[in-house]
């Protein structure tokens, strides 16, 4: 288990800047291989999010999946886009409040790979 997933998510109260590229390039390192960050459209402009596709031999385990990762959400306060269809899960992290990325979100992709890890 990555250092990251040991840590817990600090909820965002706003006010604070979003990550710059140099501050995420470390942090995706941090993460097992898959996730990437990409830009989507956001209210206020271009908004950093950071996403991953798990794959799993059906939609049972998409499911599944998406359940355990929803429960870890609600017990970080932290809450990601989840995408589920048959053999696939996808997630997509960023902070709402800020429109862009913390460290927080790369604590909560970190989190995703340890409770997934054996399941995809």
């Amino acid at each position: 288990m990555s250092g990251l997933a040991q840590r817990n998510c600090v909820p965002c109260r706003g006010g604070v800047p979003a990550l710059t590229r140099e501050g995420i390039a470390p942090l995706l390192e941090q993460l097992e291989p898959g996730w990437s960050v990409a830009e989507r459209s956001g209210p206020t402009g271009n908004v950093r999010v950071l996403e991953r596709t798990y794959r799993f031999k059906n939609f049972a385990g998409a499911m599944n999946a998406a359940a355990a990762v929803g429960r870890m959400a609600e017990e970080q306060q932290h809450h990601p886009d989840l995408h589920v269809s048959w053999g696939k899960l996808g997630v997509e992290i960023w902070t709402h409040k800020i429109g862009g990325l913390t460290e927080s979100d790369f604590v909560f992709a970190a989190k995703c790979d340890a409770i997934l890890r054996d399941a995809h």
